[in-house]
């Protein structure tokens, strides 16, 4: 199937013919839908804490950086901003030289003052026509108002990465999301030497725009906040690309060369996996606010870290017991009942398990990869969220589950989605290391069974695309989790460009 020329291209890639070979496999045997046991509530799989509960949690993150507490801050920000002007596109490139009354392009055009990048835009149509926005939305010129946005003649803002864009208005100068990350990274998880390390994973080209924003902004932003940032970057390795396939599950060739495309953001586990820090916090690179609305963010983000760092004391006080060997029935009793009532972990197994073998089980389980997820209530579509499901070894645990991981023919599981209370709004905190300081291999813990496919075309031609298990879903499936409520006050993103609009936009 493959010539010589196809291997050395699967070498130079970083990816074996055999891992090539399982991928178009796939094309063949589709990926299995999950089962589902039942979505988590706070009746069952959310934890909603109480305020005592939740200043315990931030005493308890304050005390962890004060110790010298390792802490970063993973930024995935390499998607592109293009999905945000798709209504602006759309009319630039149609017929009707006005936006239909009450359309998002329409509202934009009446509120443009109110966006951040408003006084860049003024330099651009002045450049451009030699007017100003507000002159040519009296005179009618709609679309040459919108081109100016979005074309690269312009603003370029169809163009370039989400986190590049001006989000939020301030007298001291306008700031974009990388800005409000560093922001948000300084009054959250500076360490005790005042150093705030912050990744972001970025496309290769868009690189150096990241590199020179940072570059302007570090060490001002550093100033103001008090802190010191030590920020890196990387982008998606070429060896997490996935081979693109024929409709028969054939590589689909171009130029006589197998395709291969991103492989989504599952694929920044392997991004993940280079970080050296106990504590890890995920956040998506559009979910940011302005200084005045930021601090349920703060508070809660100092609860997702202490609470992450509660269970960890117990699972390390229960480990060092297993490793001892200093531990009776009751006492493997009460650290069931822990993965049970704060981690969602069930198995009927468990109870045929002499105390060796439940011992053996107990270590095996908590001697994972942790993480807290913060979950909001729904207030919309349900879409990707919270729920409990069954493992290949027979047990449940929490997961996050997207709606193609779930059988839609299954009406039993509809009524599960339908009947969700919460979504997930990617707002994590994870610890990544084992008992010894020593980094989990954060691969071992995907479940490779949790990708799916998709329907693409590349130059009018169909194409099938293998998206590998999501970061946050099959990716992190075999880690311990639990799932914590916190308010929607959390979760501001900036999905199109009409969400800067809102009031949590405004400062």
């Amino acid at each position: 199937m493959f010539s010589s020329d196809d291997l050395a291209l699967f070498e130079a890639k970083g990816i074996t013919p055999e891992q090539v070979e399982a991928q178009l496999k796939r094309f063949e045997t589709g990926f299995p839908y999950l089962k589902i046991k039942s979505p988590a509530s706070p009746a069952s799989g959310i934890t909603v804490l109480s305020e005592e509960e939740e200043a315990a949690a931030v005493a308890r993150w304050k005390e962890y950086l004060a110790d010298g507490g390792e802490v970063c801050k993973f930024v995935p920000a390499s998607g592109a901003a293009s999905r945000m002007f798709k209504a602006l596109f759309a009319f630039v490139d149609g017929d009707d030289e006005h936006p239909a009354e009450g359309s998002p392009v329409a509202k934009l055009i009446a509120d443009i003052e109110k966006t951040a990048f408003y006084p860049d835009l003024t330099v651009v149509t002045e450049r451009l026509y030699g007017k100003t926005p507000e002159a040519l939305r009296a005179e009618g010129r709609d679309k040459d108002l919108i081109a100016a946005i979005i074309k690269p003649e312009g603003l370029n803002y169809g163009a370039l990465p989400k986190g590049l864009l001006k989000f939020h208005a301030y007298a001291e100068g306008n700031r974009t999301p990388v800005e409000e990350q560093l922001a948000e990274g300084a009054q959250t998880a500076a360490n005790s030497n005042g150093v705030v390390n912050l990744h972001f994973t970025v496309s290769s080209n868009h690189r150096k725009l990241f590199e020179e924003k940072l570059a302007e902004v570090t060490d001002k932003m550093g100033q103001k906040y008090g802190v010191k940032f030590n920020v890196s970057l990387s982008e998606q390795k070429p060896s997490t690309d996935t081979i693109a396939g024929n409709p028969d599950g054939t590589p689909f060739r171009e130029d006589g060369k197998p395709v291969f495309r991103p492989g989504g953001h599952g694929a920044l586990i392997q991004n993940l996996n280079d970080i050296d820090s106990a504590v890890v916090f995920i956040k998506n690179i559009d979910n940011v606010v302005p200084d005045s609305r930021r601090e349920s963010t703060i508070h809660y983000k100092q609860v997702l870290g202490g609470y992450l760092m509660e269970l960890h004391d117990t699972i390390k006080h229960y480990l060092d017991e297993l490793a001892a060997g200093q531990y009776t029935r009751g006492e493997l009793q009460n650290m069931v009942a822990f993965m049970h009532f704060k981690l969602g972990i069930t198995d009927r197994a468990i109870d045929a398990m002499n105390d060796t073998d439940l011992a053996m089980y107990i270590h095996e389980k908590l001697n994972r990869p942790l993480r807290v997820c913060g979950m909001v209530r729904n207030e919309g579509e349900p879409g990707g969220g919270p729920f409990i499901a069954y493992n290949p070894d027979g047990s449940a645990s929490p997961q996050i589950l997207e709606s193609t991981q779930i059988d839609p023919e299954n009406k039993e599981y509809a009524k599960m989605m339908e009947s969700a209370t919460h979504f997930n709004p990617v707002d994590l905190v994870c610890y990544v290391k084992d008992l010894h300081g020593k980094g989990f291999n954060l691969p071992d813990y995907v479940d490779p069974a949790t990708g799916f496919i998709s329907s693409k075309s590349s130059h009018g031609k169909e194409l099938r695309a293998l998206e590998l298990p999501g970061l946050w879903n099959g990716a992190m499936s075999n880690w311990n989790t639990a799932f914590v409520e916190v308010p929607v006050s959390t979760f501001n993103p900036v999905k199109t460009v009409n969400d800067l609009l809102r009031p949590a936009h405004q400062s």
